[in-house]
């Protein structure tokens, strides 16, 4: 019975195992259930942005904002340079926390404390998005949406009474948003002379932190303090308006000087100066100016037929750095016809000045003003009377289109300036940026004029472009504020070679100065009257004592 049953099986087997699937294809192909349905579609454009953002999580910057660019190319860059920078950023890792750890040994009973492991990883991080704003300043300022989900390997051993601690980082992600500003733009290799970073929100930094093999972050409660820990310290370092600066030039290199102060110059008399006309007379006139700067000479008036000549007449030089700069001092016999003899001359330090003190100065004047020309002929003395007047510590008010980014006066700051602009002496600076899209119909060779108060300055003129960069700086000192004053800016172009219509005007502008006295600073693009397209960039400054 056993062996017939066994045989009985076998034969089912082999019978009703092809039948079934038989069967079964047959119902898979040919049957038809009724309750699967064909599933709905949506365009994406007609998708809310709820079910937008459900469906795609991470959508990038360069997608919902028009202001971000699609980076795809320096994300290839830095896949590329991935291998190497992660190397540099180790190096610079470890050589910046060694010192820190050798301040911690010795205490709490930490015997050592080294890297057992440094790395980054193979992943790099990318950048989702990149906004490039044009700004008035010399800078150029870039925002970048960064995220680094990472798989770094850092591990950090520390021998606590001759047990050895291992604490590993893994896991470690970071999204930022940092704006990285290059200023100021210098003409120096690498064109700029420090990078500017700062948070434009408080970045999200998650990581999991492992103590002998157990990840302390999966402790209750931990893991949330450290986070906001970390995010509150990061954003009282960098958070926007802190940042962080790291220079790439000397700053001696690339510093461009600004007037710091006035000298106030009064040219009293002279006693025995040199005859040098026939009848032994002189007609004596004194010129000052101060060392390396290229403004003209300030002259007195010719004082005809003496050799005792009084002036006391007064003039103004601005200081841009009262312990090195020099006041020289000529005087010359004016001649009818060709050049004019040098009486003397002498030189006199701006450091042994007091502010705003007058000191009265008798300087013997010398053919020369080397040292070995002290014992040759006396040339007669000068009498001069000198203060040294610095000017009110700026505010760092500003006035101007700034793309977004606007730079505002404190309450009290306006206060002050208002208060210091009635009746106080001061300087103007004019500083001519550059222009662009100006087009002349017979030639290109544009330099500007400046024009205030009757008196005209000119800069240099760049020959055939539409797009001139002049970055040139002009002068102007003054008795009292000029709320009531405009300043006339005009482009002109000239003909290099000889022609009937060798000057051209290419669009002109009037400024008025109230805004500039009242905020001490304007820096603005004006677009120029006449003009097609032209626009000029020019910064104002008003500078008080």
């Amino acid at each position: 019975m056993g062996l017939l049953s066994s045989l009985l099986g076998m034969i089912g087997f082999g019978i009703g195992l092809p039948i079934g699937l038989f069967i079964g294809f047959y119902l898979f192909v040919y049957s038809e259930s009724e309750d699967v349905q064909d599933p709905e579609t949506q365009p994406l454009c007609e998708l809310d942005p709820v079910a937008l953002e459900d469906l795609m999580p991470e959508i990038p910057l360069w997608v919902k904002s028009p202001d971000y660019d699609r980076v795809d190319w320096l994300n290839k860059f830095i896949s590329c340079m991935w291998p190497f920078m992660e190397k540099a950023i180790c190096n610079s890792i470890k050589s910046t926390a060694e010192p820190i750890f050798a301040e911690y040994v010795g205490q709490y009973k930490i015997e050592a404390i080294e890297f057992k492991n440094l790395s980054l990883g193979n992943l790099p991080p990318t950048v989702h998005g990149l906004k490039v704003s044009e700004t008035n300043e010399r800078e150029l300022v870039m925002e970048p949406a960064v995220r680094w989900a990472g798989n770094p390997n850092i591990m950090v051993a520390v021998t606590i009474s001759s047990v050895k601690v291992t604490i590993q980082l893994v896991d470690l992600q970071v999204f930022a948003m940092p704006r990285v500003t290059l200023k100021p733009l210098v003409p120096t290799i690498p064109c700029f002379a420090s990078i500017v970073v700062s948070l434009l929100e408080k970045p999200h930094i998650d990581f999991g932190v492992k103590v002998l093999g157990g990840d302390v972050m999966s402790i209750p409660g931990l893991y949330q303090y450290v986070q906001e820990r970390i995010k509150k310290e990061v954003a009282s370092l960098y958070l926007w308006p802190r940042s962080l600066e790291i220079p790439m030039l000397d700053a001696s290199t690339v510093a461009v000087k600004k007037p710091v102060g006035i000298l106030h110059v009064r040219v009293i008399r002279a006693t025995k100066l040199l005859k040098m006309d026939l009848l032994g007379l002189s007609d004596p006139y004194v010129k000052l100016n101060l060392s390396g700067e290229k403004h003209p000479s300030k002259k007195t008036t010719v004082k005809k037929k003496t050799l005792n000549p009084e002036w006391n007449e007064e003039f103004k030089l601005s200081v841009k750095d009262p312990q090195s700069q020099m006041l020289h001092i000529n005087v010359y016999d004016w001649d009818k016809v060709g050049s004019h003899d040098r009486l003397g001359s002498q030189v006199f330090p701006l450091k042994t000045l007091v502010a705003n003190e007058v000191k009265e100065v008798i300087l013997d004047l010398l053919k020369d003003t080397n040292i070995s020309d002290a014992n040759k002929k006396e040339r007669g003395q000068l009498f001069l009377e000198l203060t040294y007047a610095p000017f009110r510590e700026d505010n760092d008010s500003f006035s101007g289109a700034l793309n977004g980014h606007s730079r505002k006066d404190s309450v009290m700051d306006r206060a002050m300036s208002n208060t210091s602009t009635t009746g106080a002496p001061g300087l103007l600076l004019v500083t001519v940026q550059g222009a662009h899209d100006v087009e002349g119909s017979r030639h290109d060779n544009p330099y500007v004029l400046i024009i205030f108060r009757g008196e005209t300055k000119k800069s240099k003129m760049l020959r055939k472009t539409r797009n001139p960069m002049w970055n040139e700086e002009f002068q102007f000192l003054l008795e009292e504020p000029p709320l009531q004053d405009k300043i006339h800016v005009k482009v002109m172009s000239k003909r290099t070679s000889f022609s009937f219509y060798s000057k051209e005007s290419l669009g002109h502008v009037d400024i008025n100065l109230a805004d500039v006295v009242h905020n001490g600073r304007i820096n603005q693009r004006y677009h120029l009257i006449d003009s097609k397209n032209g626009v000029i960039h020019i910064e104002l400054r008003w500078k008080t004592i």
